[in-house]
């Protein structure tokens, strides 16, 4: 299941280091993050239910990067 979130991510180098991180998670089919519309799409089974993991991922990169619904 597709869904997309509104992001915040300070840079277009840091917003492709985050994609690539969050496409190794294990629940994660397929990430895709807009730099320019700040803007995620996220595959997975329930993204829902793995926003917190996908957040703390990326964060570990960026740590001002925010996921809003």
């Amino acid at each position: 299941m597709k869904k997309v979130y509104s992001i915040e991510v300070d840079c277009a180098a840091c917003a492709l280091k985050c994609e690539n991180a969050i496409k190794k998670l294990d629940e994660v089919n397929d990430c895709q993050i807009n730099f320019m519309t700040l803007k995620m799409t996220l595959d997975a089974e329930n993204p829902d239910d793995i926003l917190k993991k996908v957040l703390k991922t990326a964060r570990k990169i960026e740590p001002d990067f925010e996921i809003n619904d």
